[in-house]
């Protein structure tokens, strides 16, 4: 029997019992969409999260105090002086610009709207570091700084949260903690990132928040480092690590700070969300193994109600090959249609889930890959395979005698 012909018997058996074929292949389906929306979801994760990173900065090296990986006692604050060495170019030639942040989260109102938002205290050199881009208004001024002016930029989360738009803000008056402050401009979105959301953020001149509200007398939260080239990454972290050794004296193996690069970040965010999409996809693939044992169970029940045919076709020359390649083409062809509608299903439900998540103002988009395609098509069809073998090989080996005398 050529596979062709055996298809087109498989197509006219499935044909004759079309409820109980339907509702096998819906265990397929429902398993095959769960997996492509589970990994499409997780994918969708990924490149969410190490794009809201990579749109941080370029070439940024992030250093803030404590050791991740080592519990170190007495740990220094990163201090002015730390600053000034980082930026001096002779002790750091491969860095570009240093910008020192301080952070607290403070309350901001307007009017009879109030929200809590991450206020940061930034130098003349945040915008270029973080790559700051702004859809209305402008960045601080020298004078700013130098003035410690009362002034503002907000991020598209907190105009939202206090205006309920983000366009026709700039001059209006807020106040955070009962201080007022004009807001010189709103920041462009960025999403959420590996330091919290960078949309819900406050943006003061150093000078003004330290004076007026973040009260750390030189002591910085974290400080970005831009690096004079993607090449030089490594060498500015080798560089910015000794100087800190030098100046906190440090014990070897124990610093008391951590320098991270954006590819460190990007790498974690992936390990982790990496971990979740495999996590997710091997739950979804629990529902195709039982769409699989179904099938099983339906090939077992299509032997029995075709005991007396197998033995007809055996006594008339069918050899055991034809029939075992018969009810396995069967099998595999109730678990490609599933995957087929199941695929198309999935990819409907990741739709939707992105819509549904751009409704709600965080903006997620699941990403269905070739990859994922192939590898549930080919997993399907290898279902229909392994779970179609035991029923196939039980038909092939009936004798005819006695399948032509089954009742």
């Amino acid at each position: 029997m050529n596979i062709r012909a055996a298809i087109f018997e498989a197509l006219e058996s499935l044909n004759a019992n079309k409820v109980r074929s339907g509702l096998t292949i819906l265990g397929i389906v429902i398993g095959v969409a769960a997996v492509i929306a589970m990994l499409a979801v997780g994918t969708g994760a990924q490149n969410t999260i190490t794009g809201s990173i990579n749109g941080i900065g370029t070439n940024i090296l992030f250093v803030f105090p404590g050791n991740l990986q080592e519990e170190v006692r007495n740990i220094k604050p990163l201090s002015q002086a730390d600053v000034n060495a980082i930026a001096d170019p002779f002790q750091a030639p491969s860095v570009a610009l240093v910008a020192p942040v301080i952070l607290s989260n403070l309350n901001i109102t307007y009017g009879g709207e109030q929200t809590n938002s991450q206020v940061s205290g930034v130098t003349t050199t945040y915008e270029n570091v973080r790559n700051e881009k702004l859809t209305e208004g402008a960045f601080f001024t020298e004078e700013d700084f130098l003035g410690r002016a009362s002034v503002a930029l907000i991020g598209p989360d907190v105009a939202d949260k206090l205006f309920g738009r983000r366009d026709g803000v700039v001059g209006e008056s807020i106040r955070i903690e009962g201080q007022p402050f004009r807001i010189a401009g709103v920041l462009a979105s960025k999403g959420g990132g590996s330091f919290g959301s960078q949309d819900n953020v406050v943006l003061l001149p150093l000078s003004t928040a330290q004076a007026r509200l973040i009260h750390k007398n030189n002591k910085y939260d974290i400080v970005y480092i831009q690096a004079a080239s993607p090449d030089q990454i490594n060498s500015a972290t080798e560089e910015i690590s000794q100087i800190l050794r030098t100046r906190h004296r440090t014990e070897i193996g124990l610093d008391d700070f951590t320098v991270l690069s954006q590819q460190d970040i990007v790498s974690t965010a992936q390990t982790i969300t990496g971990v979740l999409t495999i996590f997710l996809g091997g739950i979804a693939a629990i529902s195709l193994l039982v769409g699989g044992i179904g099938i099983m169970n339906i090939m077992l029940v299509s032997v029995t109600e075709r005991t007396r045919e197998i033995g007809l076709r055996k006594a008339i020359g069918a050899r055991k090959q034809d029939i075992l390649i018969q009810f396995l083409t069967e099998s595999s062809l109730l678990s490609l249609i599933g995957g087929v509608v199941g695929i198309a299903l999935g990819w409907l439900i990741g739709f939707i889930v992105g819509k549904v998540a751009e409704a709600s103002g965080s903006p997620f988009y699941p990403s269905i890959t070739i990859q994922s395609v192939l590898l549930a098509t080919i997993f399907s069809t290898a279902v229909g395979l392994f779970f179609g073998i035991y029923p196939a090989n039980r038909a092939a080996n009936l004798e005819p005698v006695e399948a032509l005398r089954y009742e």
